[in-house]
């Protein structure tokens, strides 16, 4: 597959280009992060892979999917545990909104991710997709927070077939996407569509040819993408 062989050399050259000694991905157990390890250790090498695993009141079956991929690819692995520093926040902070509380959790790791970064001068690895980037499904410096995005010119629907073919463990592939935000979530309950008619809508609105697509639908993407701007550019700057 021509893809796997082209973001495995982008990924090197933004690595040698930046002077690093390696990357850094957050492993969650999901097929995004698996994909991106996968393609990570085709461009880099094992030894200069690094998986975290920084487990925050999540279910036990996404480390042990994170450590079958590790294991896959015979990757140094570091676990963290970030539930004690989570609960510490819930105590000094004023009570808020749910989806507020409940992004603490990706910005933990991303500070986790930037410390093994900085300590080892490796690049953080993102695993966010075109589909998500595009309608704002991360949270601002949390998930979205990273140095290079291998997947970030792929819809889910890409991804997922470059998983198959990265022979991902069919069990990862399967499972209902989640960023374990809270028990029971689910990205695609989240978002109100499924991965295959976001895409769908997505592809349409960038043909032109979105005419056979239900408007509601339709309308609903073109919001989430329109409020999600300020996610995807950089902090405006007052100019004198």
């Amino acid at each position: 597959m021509e893809i796997i062989r082209e973001i495995s050399n982008w990924i090197k050259q933004k690595v040698e280009k930046a002077e690093a000694e390696g990357v850094v991905i957050g492993l969650s157990g999901g097929l995004d992060s698996s994909v991106v390890a996968c393609l990570a250790e085709k461009a880099l090498g094992s030894s200069k892979v690094l998986g975290l695993i920084m487990p925050c009141h999540n279910t036990s079956l996404d480390e042990e999917h994170a450590y079958l991929v590790a294991r896959k690819l015979n990757i140094r692995v570091e676990r963290i545990v970030l539930d004690t520093v989570y609960d510490k926040f819930l105590e000094i902070l004023p009570s808020g909104k749910d989806i507020a509380l409940a992004n603490i959790k990706p910005r933990l790791r991303m500070l986790t991710l930037y410390y093994f970064a900085n300590n080892l001068n490796y690049l953080v690895l993102g695993a966010g997709n075109k589909s998500e980037i595009l309608i704002g499904y991360f949270t601002k410096y949390g998930d979205g927070g990273c140095d290079i995005l291998p997947l970030g010119g792929l819809l889910k629907s890409e991804v997922r077939e470059l998983a198959k073919e990265l022979k991902i463990p069919e069990e990862i592939i399967k499972k209902p996407p989640s960023a374990g935000l809270w028990e029971g979530q689910t990205d695609e309950g989240e978002i109100g569509l499924s991965y295959e008619d976001l895409d769908r809508v997505l592809l349409a609105i960038e043909s032109g040819k979105i005419d056979f697509l239900p408007k509601e639908m339709v309308d609903k993407v073109k919001r989430l993408v329109e409020s999600s701007k300020h996610k995807r550019a950089p902090a405006p700057v007052f100019r004198k």
